[in-house]
């Protein structure tokens, strides 16, 4: 019987992305043909669309996946509406995952997705409702250039090396303030 989450099923599809993510570390998504992926899956074609309708709907299927399960690091805080600023579980997450957020940010997803959420109400807060904008897009713009390097060098440092980089960059704003 062929069910909607049927093993055989969701082993294809499984299948099929981590081919995609292969080639993906040495090609472009626009140098990557369906047929490409097929042939090393060893599927049929018809198995690619029967779960895809392209390339294109494969590789957001993947960073679907990548931004649902950092949404779930932080589902606590998300739902009960606070903010814990503890990276420290993201750097463990792209430790573990390196090649998912490789991917992520080759495939240009960071400019256009948001894979980690930002505590507008928060920031309104530290920065008394001034500039959040700013505020907002340079820490974004710093923490995933932070990333992209540690990954680039094979994340070499520990995340709890990472997690206090960043915990450096808010107590430096703490002072910056307390000038003020």
């Amino acid at each position: 019987m062929n069910t909607k989450n049927n093993k055989r099923k969701r082993e294809s599809m499984q299948k099929i992305e981590q081919v995609l993510i292969e080639f993906l570390q040495t090609k472009e998504l626009n140098q990557i043909s369906v047929s490409d992926i097929c042939k090393k899956a060893d599927l049929n074609r018809s198995t690619f669309y029967a779960n895809y309708v392209d390339i294109y709907e494969l590789a957001d299927t993947i960073r679907e996946k990548l931004e649902a399960e950092v949404s779930e690091l932080y589902k606590d805080e998300i739902t009960e509406g606070f903010n814990s600023n503890n990276y420290l579980v993201l750097f463990q997450h792209i430790k573990e995952n390196q090649i998912f957020y490789r991917t992520y940010f080759k495939l240009g997803y960071d400019e256009k997705y948001k894979i980690w959420q930002y505590d507008y109400n928060l920031a309104k807060k530290h920065f008394e409702d001034r500039f959040i904008e700013y505020h907002m897009e340079f820490f974004k713009s710093g923490l995933n250039r932070i990333i992209k390097i540690w990954l680039q060098n094979g994340c070499k440092e520990t995340p709890e090396e990472m997690f206090e980089i960043i915990k450096s960059e808010y107590r430096g704003r703490e002072e910056f303030f307390a000038d003020k």
